[in-house]
This record gives C-alpha cells, sequence and structure tokens, in this order.
C-alpha cells in the first residue's frame, strides 16, 4: 500500500502520470488478500522499478546554491 501511496503522491505534486504497465498486468493490488505472498512481492518490485525508472528519467531540479545560503555544513555520502 505504501508504494501505492508514493506513486500517488508523486503525481499529485508534479502532475506527471507515472506509467506502471507491468504493475497493472500483474492484477494485483494491495487489497487481495486472498493472493500469496510471492504475487505481492513481484507487484511491490514492479511498481518500484517503475516509479524510480519513471523519477530518473525527469530532469533534475536545479537548486541555486551559493555560500551566502549556507547555514552550516553539509554532509556528503560518498
Amino acid at each position: 500500500m505504501l508504494m501505492v501511496h508514493i506513486k500517488k503522491y508523486y503525481e499529485n505534486i508534479t502532475n506527471d502520470e507515472i506509467p506502471t504497465g507491468r504493475y497493472s498486468a500483474l492484477e494485483i493490488s494491495p487489497v487481495h488478500i486472498h493472493k500469496n505472498k510471492k504475487c505481492h512481492k513481484d507487484a511491490i518490485l514492479a511498481l518500484g522499478d517503475e516509479i524510480v525508472a519513471h523519477v530518473k528519467l525527469q530532469q533534475p531540479m536545479m537548486v541555486d546554491y551559493t555560500s551566502d545560503t549556507a547555514q552550516g555544513k553539509i554532509a556528503a555520502e560518498h
């Protein structure tokens, strides 16, 4: 259910629909409690892959950054 909410949230804030053909083809939703665990796992992975692939294709948001706007140290992961 969380992945479905993430998809809907993203679509609401960006006004950009995420195509979910693989997920839809599985014909399973979080409310299908009669389906087995593997079916739900496959659906979650398909939906997650489609969300990530769509977000990666979008142009990154440009943020203006200057030392004047910094209010402290910045941590970066490598």
